[in-house]
């Protein structure tokens, strides 16, 4: 397995590299900069720009470079310094202004993920051993429920039936003594009881997807003719449930987790303008609009590299599912 993992860590250096180009290439797409555009509403604000500020103002930013040039300054110092850039549009560093956004993002990403596991794989095997039964159908239909509504728009009736019932507000992470204060005890503790309807609310969608992939696969292995001789066999219903079917019928879920955390962070977004969450969605949808490129390529960077350890992650865990499963040849 030592092997398979380095085989695979050198494998990821070119395949970086290449979505590091076509990250930058792509943000870069869309005619003009944020600079341009910052000076013509200076402009036409009545504010004279003269060419000397212009000028300065490029070759403080890197525009002045050719595109190459760009790439180059932006992806060396991330290799070598561990830095993102700066932000055009904040004038701080990328890493200063997603810091803290990114680790909440994550924080309600990775328990919105715990959750939808603990939910959803137990009432998929349940629904699939219990077929037909009321409580398959009631599953069911919360699930085609779940899939159908968007999360933005649960969270917009929550926030609107929370206010109008009790005069509350659900939106935001933190009470307004804590926001923009530093981290603490306080603010830790601050922080958990509003997690509670962002995590909902995100992996709403997630949970009713699951039960319906585990209550397929489920199906699927329970009507195969391994299953149907070890009944015969006498084997008890129970070992013979997680012996293997259900083994095999999370393999799909396994294999997912490396585009689902980064599906996670980046599908929050809307949510979170919904929510007013401190988090990255907002941010990455803004720098996208006003062409922030360093602050938008970094965090495509950073979903990308997610989604790539995430799909080793992935394939290990499977191999310790499954032990069938061999990597490329190699024993693990």
């Amino acid at each position: 397995m030592l092997t398979y993992i380095s085989y695979r860590l050198l494998q990821m250096i070119p395949l970086l590299f290449v979505i590091s180009v076509i990250v930058f290439v792509i943000i870069q797409l869309p005619p003009g900069d944020f600079l341009t555009t910052y000076v013509e509403q200076l402009r036409l604000s009545g504010s004279d720009v003269d060419a000397s500020t212009i000028i300065q103002l490029k070759a403080q930013y890197g525009l002045d470079l050719p595109l190459y040039g760009q790439y180059w300054v932006w992806i060396k110092n991330i290799i070598l310094h561990g830095d993102l850039g700066m932000s055009i549009q904040w004038n701080l560093p990328v890493s200063e202004v997603i810091g803290d956004r990114l680790l909440l993002t994550l924080l309600i990403s990775v328990i919105s993920l715990i959750l939808i596991w603990i939910i959803a794989i137990p009432i998929g095997i349940y629904s699939a051993t219990h077929q037909y039964s009321w409580l398959d159908y009631a599953f069911s239909f919360v699930g085609f429920i779940g899939l159908a509504i968007p999360g933005f728009l649960i969270a917009l009736l929550l926030v609107y039936f929370v206010f109008n019932l009790t005069g509350l507000s659900v939106t935001g992470l933190f009470s307004p003594e804590y926001e923009g204060a530093p981290w603490s005890w306080g603010k830790l503790l601050d922080l958990l009881p509003h997690m509670i309807v962002p995590v909902i609310i995100v992996g709403l969608s997630g949970t009713a997807a699951l039960i319906r992939i585990t209550r397929g696969m489920m199906l699927d292995e329970l009507s195969k003719q391994y299953v149907i001789t070890a009944r015969a066999k006498g084997v008890s219903e129970r070992r013979l449930l997680f012996k293997y079917p259900v083994r095999l019928a999370i393999h799909p879920l396994v294999s997912t987790i490396g585009w689902t955390i980064p599906a996670l962070i980046s599908g929050e977004a809307i949510i979170s303008i919904v929510l007013n969450l401190p988090t990255t969605g907002p941010i990455l949808l803004k720098a996208l609009m006003v062409q922030d490129m360093y602050l938008a390529g970094s965090f495509l960077l950073i979903l990308s590299v997610l989604t790539v350890f995430g799909t080793l992650l992935s394939d290990i865990l499977l191999a310790v599912v499954d032990p069938r499963i061999r990597f490329g040849g190699t024993r693990s």
